[in-house]
């Protein structure tokens, strides 16, 4: 039992510091801005439950996809990075997301515009990023069952915490006010920058130890 809990936690822990949902907050509410509550808790719940369903199929069959459309983790890797450095380079620049300047004329559109947000950037690659899926991967191709059920609910608890705290993250927001916002937002896009580097680089490495 005592074994079976220090792995449930160094799997939780390993998907923590890799998704890092603190850091995600202020990604979450630029992305958000000028919604109403209604649409930022739907943009929050759709985007994890996505996140969650792509994690938890790539820890099920995750070779097999590979396999199957011929990707290898480098490629994934490097596909991953640039998304995540454009991301980051327009939050960098103080740019929003075109779906907040909406047609104020058309209610439904605009709130399929806003949800927009939850499948790309933040399901995927903010959330359920080329990091998390390998991660996934990883822990899950470490022995039978048991390990894949303990990295599935891992995963399932951190996307409730980090629902609780996306829905939540307006009330930092209005105690530290709307200009340090901006600064963490663009603080935010520079890390977000880097990190979809980092993960461009990575590709690159792996790319060429599969070639040699």
């Amino acid at each position: 039992m005592a074994n079976l809990l220090l792995q449930t936690a160094t799997v939780f822990m390993g998907f923590f510091a890799i998704m890092n949902p603190i850091a995600n907050v202020p990604i979450f509410l630029g992305l958000t801005a000028d919604e109403d509550q209604p649409t930022i808790r739907a943009v929050a719940l759709q985007s994890l439950i996505l996140a969650f369903l792509i994690v938890a199929m790539f820890s099920v069959a995750g070779k097999i996809i590979f396999e199957m459309f011929g990707i290898t983790l480098p490629a994934f890797r490097i596909t991953g990075g640039l998304l995540v450095f454009l991301i980051g380079f327009h939050m960098l620049q103080g740019n929003h997301s075109s779906v907040h300047h909406l047609n104020k004329e058309d209610n439904q559109k605009s709130r399929e515009a806003a949800l927009s947000v939850a499948v790309s950037p933040l399901a995927m690659p903010i959330l359920a990023g080329p990091g998390t899926i390998a991660t996934a991967m990883n822990f899950s191709a470490r022995g039978g069952l048991m390990e894949m059920v303990i990295t599935i609910s891992a995963f399932a608890a951190l996307c409730v915490i980090t629902y609780v705290l996306f829905v939540f993250g307006e009330k930092f927001v209005t105690f530290i006010g709307a200009g340090a916002l901006g600064v963490i937002t663009r603080m935010m896009g520079l890390i977000l920058a880097v990190i979809g580097t980092q993960m461009v680089i990575e590709g690159l490495r792996g790319a060429f130890k599969l070639a040699g």
